[in-house]
């Protein structure tokens, strides 16, 4: 199992924030949100300045790409926790 961030932030920007919150995961650039939008997880608008941004979720995606548990709030301060997800993780096994 391997956490992946994706985020519509420059890789600049991302590696900032990960040397800040001490993040060892990698997030993944996804400038023109052609992934989020593909999870339909794009909140157009609320970012800085009006820029458009990924709704806050967590997702299990397994190795052939099925999305196997999600969880989607519209309260970027409310996100799974890793024990949340832990536990989601193994009820799949």
């Amino acid at each position: 199992m391997q956490p992946v961030a994706i985020s519509v932030d420059t890789p600049e920007e991302s590696r900032n924030l990960a040397t800040k919150a001490g993040y060892t995961f990698p997030i993944l650039s996804d400038r023109n949100a052609d992934v989020i939008r593909s999870y339909d997880v794009l909140h157009k608008g609320a970012g800085e300045n009006g820029r458009d941004i990924a709704r806050p979720a967590e997702f299990l995606i397994d190795r052939t790409g099925v999305v196997r548990w999600r969880n989607l709030t519209e309260d970027y301060r409310v996100r799974a926790t890793p024990e949340q997800m832990l536990a989601a993780a193994r009820s799949l096994h």
